[in-house]
């Protein structure tokens, strides 16, 4: 009986024979026989990257593109929203994405003009033709004219005016706004001191471009107008915190030359030399609270009394 059973268990399975597992019909062969099927390649970079804002964690995983900022474009609309710009998946290039552009190297007291600042309201008003200037030609040099009597000028109106000019690096903006400010400030007289605070910020831009040459016309001014009115010098002194801050940083700039011949002393282009002038004419006649008032915005000033 037990060798029957085991004679009935030892069934011979033909390798051609078919059998259904769970539905499937499959051939019992040898896995040499049969390799496993390859899973197809997928090329992940050859996918379409997905925009990320700037400066976000985003930007830093993989297959994403950085689109521009608010600062150098307007907003996108909403047809062109999640358009990749740059390559495109079959290699043309279509249009570079240009990264963020910092004006980093920003200008310094060399005459560098990196600080750009918006369009005064004296070239506005210089293109317009609103100004009553004009150009004479002379043979010692340009010199503007008024075409208007300098005594029947508003000098609440224009004498601010071209003071914001002293800002302007291009000729003949500059030209216009120096020589004009001179004249103003020579047939002035008494009708300088009622506009004295709205001189303060127009002084304060052109300092604070770093300009060598804007900031020493600048402190030239500064002189010519306190001595142009015996009230305006102490018209000036509460507003020295507007206006001394850059004195304080730029009070060791000066040209040290050796035993060599400064020979810029005639065009008096030293910064340094023109803070201390202008810093001594603002105590000399700006009244008793000038010297304290100087102190406390320029610690290394020394007055001009005591030494």
């Amino acid at each position: 009986m037990l060798k029957a059973m085991l004679h009935t268990a030892r069934v011979h399975i033909p390798k051609s024979h078919e059998c259904n597992v769970y539905g499937k019909s499959t051939k019992y062969r040898s896995k040499s026989a049969n390799p496993p099927t390859k899973r197809p390649f997928v090329n992940y970079s050859a996918q379409r990257a997905r925009c990320v804002p700037p400066f976000s964690v985003q930007s830093m995983q993989k297959n994403t593109v950085v689109v521009h900022g608010p600062i150098d474009e307007p907003p996108a609309p909403a047809s062109a929203r999640g358009k990749v710009s740059g390559k495109n998946l079959n290699g043309t290039k279509k249009k570079t994405i240009s990264t963020l552009q910092l004006d980093l190297g920003g200008s310094n007291a060399n005459g560098g003009d990196s600080h750009r600042r918006s369009t005064t309201t004296f070239r506005m008003y210089f293109d317009r033709g609103d100004l009553p200037i004009k150009m004479e030609y002379l043979c010692g040099g340009d010199k503007i004219g008024w075409t208007v009597d300098i005594d029947k000028l508003d000098y609440s109106l224009y004498l601010p005016l071209f003071f914001d000019g002293l800002s302007e690096t291009q000729h003949p903006y500059k030209t216009y706004a120096r020589q004009g400010v001179t004249d103003l400030l020579v047939a002035g007289g008494e009708k300088i001191h009622p506009v004295v605070p709205q001189l303060i910020l127009p002084l304060k831009n052109a300092l604070s471009t770093r300009n060598l040459e804007v900031m020493c016309t600048t402190l030239k001014i500064i002189q010519q107008l306190v001595m142009s009115s015996d009230m305006v010098g102490p018209a000036l002194v509460p507003f020295y915190r507007q206006l001394l801050p850059m004195f304080n940083a730029f009070k060791v700039k000066n040209v040290n030359c050796g035993d060599e011949i400064d020979y810029a002393q005639r065009t008096n282009m030293n910064l340094g030399d023109l803070i201390d002038e202008t810093l001594q004419v603002l105590e000399l006649h700006g009244g008793e609270d000038a010297f304290i008032n100087i102190k406390y915005m320029v610690p290394t000033y020394e007055s001009c009394y005591l030494n």
